[in-house]
């Protein structure tokens, strides 16, 4: 079991059921599954830009990126149905839970300039989206061998079932969200 998933289930229920003023622990909010996906739109003229973003994905969440591809035609941008443009991978459990805790502590420090992240990523459902602008803030990626930066999307789903019970969860397990000043 990982150091997050320990403390999730020794200090974060039981300080979560007295925030809510539950007592069925089933019914405090969890994390379901975390989604990291890259949009790569120079895939249409360049493979290799998107093997690479790939790879790269794939080393920093620990399992196998899955390429994604287009689901319809846009000629403005030269994209043709099923063209591959981009890459994703979902965590559940065990790596769930070391991807959050390296994103916390290690990842999010080393953005330039952070000042927190931005509390009105919610979608009005508990889940919560994140940006990132480059893959470099990970210490699993080496600098010198990526040659383009490459931005990301972090998707958190959870259980809860209003924003304010999502953003509760995701402040207790360290999320470092801006405040209004």
């Amino acid at each position: 079991m990982s150091r997050l998933q320990e403390e999730y289930r020794s200090r974060i229920v039981p300080e979560l059921q007295t925030a809510l003023g539950r007592k069925n622990i089933h019914s405090i909010p969890r994390l379901q599954k975390i989604v990291v996906s890259m949009g790569v739109g120079e895939a249409v003229n360049d493979r290799k830009r998107l093997d690479q973003a790939a790879d790269q994905l794939t080393q920093l969440a620990g399992q196998k990126a899955q390429i994604t591809r287009a689901k319809k035609s846009v000629s403005g941008f030269r994209l043709r149905e099923g063209q591959p443009i981009g890459c994703r991978v979902t965590l559940r459990n065990k790596r769930m839970f070391d991807f959050l805790d390296r994103l916390i502590t290690l990842a999010l420090p080393r953005v330039r300039d952070f000042r927190g992240v931005n509390p009105k990523g919610f979608d009005g459902s508990g889940n919560y989206n994140y940006g990132l602008s480059e893959q470099l803030v990970f210490p699993e990626i080496d600098p010198e061998t990526v040659t383009v930066t490459q931005g990301m999307n972090i998707t958190f789903v959870t259980t809860a079932s209003t924003d304010d019970e999502g953003r509760l969860l995701l402040k207790a397990f360290g999320m470092p969200f801006k405040t209004e000043e």
